[in-house]
């Protein structure tokens, strides 16, 4: 049996999001930017899905600008403002995403100046530090909803009433978080939010940088202008935008229930793991899809490769890829040798308890054998 729990690094797409993208591959393959019955067809389908994504933010449709993912969302949003704003600082977190921080650190390269905040133990930010931090000077303050390694939920609200009282926008990565746990713009009052399809049971390919009405971002690429007035250029993926759309809604309708049944889970896993761990990052203030585990002395990497019918990770899918460390769990203060030793796991709504069991057990299989072996 293989068991799929990676559920941070991608979703399954939902069948219903697959269904309804079908059309738009073949006979309704319009362009939605011609002027034609072809292009209209695509455009409305399109303009749907827009709303889609919209409702679940309780924002204006024109506010969504699709872009082909969290990343260039991410880059749109802190390029974007930071070119047209009069201060010149941006503030971020230690634990974000690493095309935040990425993008970040080329804006400082730029002459930029760049403040990088850190965590305490449990992942979370410290809303006094980050008070201290603010000044006239400060343009964006850029906050992740919830963390793709150790699943923290961040206190978006009070985060984004810091950075307005200083006179600086807002952002919000919110890649994993959206779709999960509610994500109201301006009742949170987050001026920009970077979403992505294929963390919500959506196609790969596709995101959005939905923006407050009157923000003025430089353009990051240029064309025909398509998108957000003449924000993003490009024809747009109107399969992928319609699949983005229904895994929205879907996600919508069904928050409590996934909610409710990653906790499930959640309790299940650990009532089935019989040997000693931690869980890395706040329990209280965690999406528990997403649970995050170091087991003292051991070798996650071996872990890993012992667990060969079980698809986990140690960490980011992009840093994995490239044999890079954990910056998010160095950020809370472990050492590379016990960042080393933890194990990145996560579920979804089409796990289930007997997985979350099974997989309990074959890690505890691979924590004693790896332990025997030590001795």
């Amino acid at each position: 049996m293989n068991i799929y729990l990676d559920y941070q690094a991608t979703t399954p797409a939902d069948p219903a999001a697959v269904a309804a993208m079908q059309p738009f591959w073949t006979a309704k393959f319009g362009n939605p930017h011609s002027n034609h019955r072809f292009g209209w067809e695509a455009e409305a389908a399109v303009d749907v899905a827009r709303g889609q994504l919209a409702q679940l933010l309780n924002v204006q449709p024109e506010s969504v600008v699709f872009t082909s993912g969290a990343t260039e969302a991410n880059n749109l949003a802190l390029k974007g403002v930071m070119a047209r704003a009069a201060r010149r600082r941006l503030v971020t977190v230690a634990t974000e995403h690493s095309c935040v921080l990425e993008t970040a650190r080329y804006l400082e390269a730029r002459g930029f100046v760049l403040t990088v905040l850190g965590v305490g133990a449990d992942g979370l930010i410290d809303l006094a530090a980050l008070e201290a931090a603010l000044g006239p000077d400060v343009a964006l303050v850029s906050v992740m909803a919830v963390n793709n390694e150790i699943g923290v939920v961040q206190p978006i609200a009070e985060i984004a009433a810091a950075a307005h009282a200083a006179g600086a926008l807002f952002h919000c990565d919110a890649a994993q978080g959206f779709g999960k746990i509610p994500l109201d713009m301006p009742g949170f009052g987050i001026d920009l939010i970077s979403l992505s399809a294929h963390k919500i049971y959506g196609p790969k390919g596709i995101g959005a940088l939905v923006l407050r009405p009157g923000l003025d971002l430089e353009p990051q690429m240029h064309g025909g202008g398509q998108e957000g007035g003449g924000l993003r250029s490009g024809t747009l993926a109107t399969p992928l935008a319609v699949g983005f759309g229904k895994a929205a809604e879907i996600a919508g309708a069904r928050m409590e229930e996934d909610a409710a049944h990653a906790e499930a889970l959640w309790e299940a896993f650990l009532a089935a793991l019989h040997v000693p761990q931690v869980i890395n990052g706040s329990t209280a203030h965690r999406w528990r899809g997403n649970i995050n585990l170091r087991f003292e002395g051991l070798d996650g990497d071996r872990l890993i490769a012992d667990l060969r019918r079980l698809s986990i990770s140690s960490g980011a899918a992009c840093a994995s890829a490239k044999g890079r460390h954990s910056h998010v769990l160095e950020a809370l203060g472990l050492s590379r040798a016990q960042a080393k030793a933890s194990l990145r796991i996560g579920w979804g709504r089409f796990s289930t308890e007997d997985e979350v069991r099974a997989a309990a057990a074959m890690i505890e299989e691979a924590v004693l054998m790896q332990r025997r072996t030590a001795a």
